[in-house]
C-alpha cells in the first residue's frame, strides 16, 4: 500500500484529532531523516559506553600493572639471592668434583699436611692421620716431614680410614684440625648459606 492511496474504514472514526508539529513535506523523507537521527543517536550513545568501558578497562589494566611492578620489585632481590646462592653452590660442587678428580701425589700430600699444620695451635705432640694410600705415597718418596719439621720438632704419622685421599686430620693435645676434601668443600658450603 502507498501513502497516496485512500484508507477505507468499516464503520466512521471517533475521536480523530489532527496531528500536531506532522510534516508537511513527503512522508518518507520524515522517516529517513528520523530513522539517521535515532542512527546518529545511538551511534553517539554506544561510543559513549565504549568510552566508559575502554576508560574503565584502561585503569583496571593500569592497576594490575601496577600490582606486577610492586611484585616484582619485591621478588626479584630474593629470586636474584636465591640465583647467586645456588650459582655459588655449583661452583662449590663443580670444584669439589675437580679436586676429587685430581692426580695424588707425595707433593700434593706433603701440601695438604703443611697448610694443616699452619692452622694448629699446639705444636706439640701431632699426630697426623693419612689415608693408608697417602702415608704409603709419602714414604716411597721420602719424604722430609715423615723426619718431622725444624719449627714444629717430630711429628707423629698413622694411617686412618676416616681420612680420604688427598686429606688428613691433625691431632693435637687441644682437639683436631680436619683438613679433608670433603670437609672443607663442606666448610665453603656452609659459609656460602650463612
Amino acid at each position: 500500500m502507498k501513502w497516496s492511496e485512500p484508507i477505507n474504514f468499516d464503520r466512521p472514526l471517533s475521536d480523530v484529532r489532527l496531528l500536531v508539529g506532522s510534516p508537511s513535506q513527503d512522508w518518507q523523507q520524515f522517516l529517513t531523516e528520523r530513522e539517521a537521527a535515532a542512527f546518529e543517536r545511538g551511534r553517539c550513545e554506544g561510543q559513549s559506553a565504549l568510552n566508559e568501558q575502554l576508560l574503565t578497562q584502561r585503569n583496571e589494566t593500569i592497576e594490575l600493572q601496577r600490582g606486577i611492578l610492586d611484585s616484582l620489585q619485591r621478588t626479584l632481590p630474593h629470586v636474584a639471592h636465591e640465583a647467586e646462592t645456588s650459582l655459588l653452590l655449583l661452583a662449590v660442587e663443580a670444584a669439589g668434583k675437580m679436586v676429587a678428580g685430581l692426580p695424588i701425589d707425595a707433593p700434593a700430600v706433603e701440601a695438604v699436611v703443611r697448610e694443616a699444620l699452619r692452622q694448629a695451635e699446639d705444636t706439640a705432640e701431632i699426630v697426623v692421620q693419612l689415608h693408608p694410600d697417602d702415608l704409603t705415597l709419602l714414604r716411597e718418596h721420602h719424604s722430609p716431614l715423615l723426619a718431622g719439621l725444624p719449627e714444629i720438632g717430630p711429628l707423629r704419622f698413622a694411617h686412618s680410614a676416616e681420612v680420604s685421599r688427598g686429606g688428613c686430620i691433625l691431632q693435637t693435645r687441644f682437639g683436631l684440625v680436619d683438613a679433608r676434601r670433603e670437609t672443607k668443600i663442606e666448610q665453603l658450603r656452609n659459609a656460602i648459606l650463612a
